[in-house]
């Protein structure tokens, strides 16, 4: 296996730590994969290691920390213990890389720009029209004296961490300030998460499917990743066999987790929350193997309400915490499984830009204050601290979480129900369990080979995400994700072609 050293290395590397846009990491990395585009550096080098390359480079460690990571959460460096990092060419990167996010938004700028026919390849919502109001709101008086400092908030606006701390407290979940850790974004926290508390090697639960971008954080960690349960409403009962608590309590029996990352309110990607008894039954395990738990809410603010099919209560009609709803006069606040957790062993990720905008990169997370001091060094050798603009307007957005609450679900409910109308006209023979929230359905296409049809439907301009990306195990590969929340226009569009597709992929 080829190796360069950092002498020759540091020759290659010219101009990027003054030239450019971005942070110094980003600059780095970007120099690094130009490198290996280039031919400079043969894809499958081995790189010199973090602190040799710092040294010779003048710079921090931290700062080639953070740009070896950016190189791996894009696909093009490989970490092996015990044989250093290695980069990748200009090839097609890993599959789980290949069918990620960036993907999936550039085919968007494809659909957008006119050579394509339907984008189902991302379940954004458009944003409220709160946050243009609280954006326009602001005023040189509204920033007191903000301007007067550096503006660097390593671990949030004070207003806002508080704001958080008291939306928990509202919930019956009694937080302080120093419990909260505010984060560009859910998928910062969860790949801070990774970062600060999973080594290269550990075992991580997960369930099966789950958020992809989780899966990608902790892959690029180098976590072995071990799925329990499933996305059947039958998966999750407490004593079922193939039960993720079940399952989880089998595992510990021959293999220590360093962690379980779960989502039980509004699931991505299926939509799903489990019902009290469920979440009683993970709470009951989680405690009595006391794991180290992390808790996505991220969606969670876009549960849909009763209706049928279990709703966001508990099936056997009761709310509050064991259902994963609290709050007055009728309103359902989301409440964590953790909740009730000892909080060193927990953390909890929540975000303002599922439920306003995915423009207002506000998220956060509730744990110890020992876990977030920790997060908090890390995320600031990557960023050192989150827009000030956008926090302010976060901390007068939370005042209007019922507000945006109403509003997404009423949209969401109608256009759910127009989905499912689509495909029970045009595709009577694909299944699907209807969501108790989230913006997407999650679709059996039974006897169908759903990489096979994502990989056809591009070549006919439609992008859609097949049911393996969301797998730790690479399954549901008879799975799709369509999402709704934008209306039925562009799965309108899609279905003929997904349809054809469809036949030509099955199995």
């Amino acid at each position: 296996m080829a190796r360069i050293s950092s002498t020759r290395l540091s020759r290659l590397l010219t101009g990027w730590s003054s030239e450019g846009p971005g942070p110094l990491p980003r600059r780095l990395a970007d120099a690094l994969r130009e490198l290996a585009e280039r031919g400079d550096v043969a894809g499958g080098t081995v790189l010199p290691s973090q602190r040799e390359l710092a040294l010779v480079l003048g710079v921090s460690r931290s700062t080639v920390t953070a740009a070896y990571g950016l190189l791996e959460d894009a696909g093009r460096l490989e970490s092996v213990r015990g044989s250093g990092s290695r980069l990748r060419g200009s090839g097609a990167p890993d599959g789980y890389v290949t069918e990620g996010r960036l993907v999936s938004f550039d085919a968007r700028s494809r659909a957008a720009d006119g050579t394509g026919t339907a984008d189902l390849s991302s379940g954004a919502l458009p944003g409220l029209g709160a946050v243009g109001e609280e954006v326009a709101a602001l005023s040189r008086d509204g920033l007191g004296g903000l301007l007067g400092e550096d503006g660097y908030h390593p671990y949030g606006l004070p207003a806002l961490r508080e704001g958080v701390a008291a939306h928990y407290r509202a919930a019956g979940v009694p937080t302080e300030a120093a419990q909260i850790l505010v984060t560009a974004g859910s998928q910062q926290a969860v790949w801070l998460v990774a970062q600060a508390l999973v080594e290269p090697g550990d075992t991580v639960v997960v369930e099966d499917p789950t958020y992809r971008g989780a899966l990608e954080a902790l892959r690029a960690r180098g976590a072995r990743l071990v799925p329990v349960g499933g996305d059947g409403p039958g998966g999750e009962g407490p004593g079922a066999e193939g039960s993720g608590p079940a399952a989880l309590r089998r595992l510990v029996g021959h293999a220590r987790p360093r962690l379980v990352y779960l989502q039980p309110t509004v699931h991505n990607p299926t939509g799903r929350s489990l019902d009290g008894a469920a979440r009683r039954e993970w709470r009951r395990v989680l405690a009595d193997l006391e794991l180290f738990t992390v808790e996505d809410m991220a969606c969670a603010e876009l549960a849909l309400g009763p209706d049928g099919a279990g709703g966001v209560r508990a099936a056997d009609g009761s709310s509050g915490t064991d259902a994963g709803l609290q709050g007055a006069e009728g309103e359902e606040v989301p409440v964590p499984l953790v909740a009730e957790l000892p909080m060193g062993s927990t953390v909890t990720v929540g975000t303002l830009s599922k439920l306003f905008w995915g423009g207002l990169r506000v998220g956060w997370v509730r744990a110890s204050p020992q876990v977030v001091s920790r997060l908090a060094q890390i995320k600031t050798s990557v960023d050192l601290s989150c827009s000030v603009l956008d926090q302010l307007v976060a901390v007068r957005l939370l005042d209007r979480l019922p507000e945006a609450r109403a509003h997404r679900r009423a949209a969401l409910r109608e256009q759910r129900d127009a989905a499912e109308a689509l495909l029970r006209t045009w595709a009577p023979h694909w299944e699907w369990t209807r969501p108790t929230g989230g913006p997407a359905l999650w679709v059996r296409v039974p006897g169908t080979d759903t990489e096979a049809l994502a990989q056809l439907a591009r070549r006919q301009g439609v992008s859609v995400v097949p049911g393996s990306a969301f797998s730790p195990v690479d399954g549901f590969r008879d799975r799709l994700r369509l999402p709704y929340a934008r209306g039925t226009d562009a799965l309108a569009a899609a279905l003929p072609v997904l349809l054809e597709c469809a036949e030509r992929a099955r199995g």
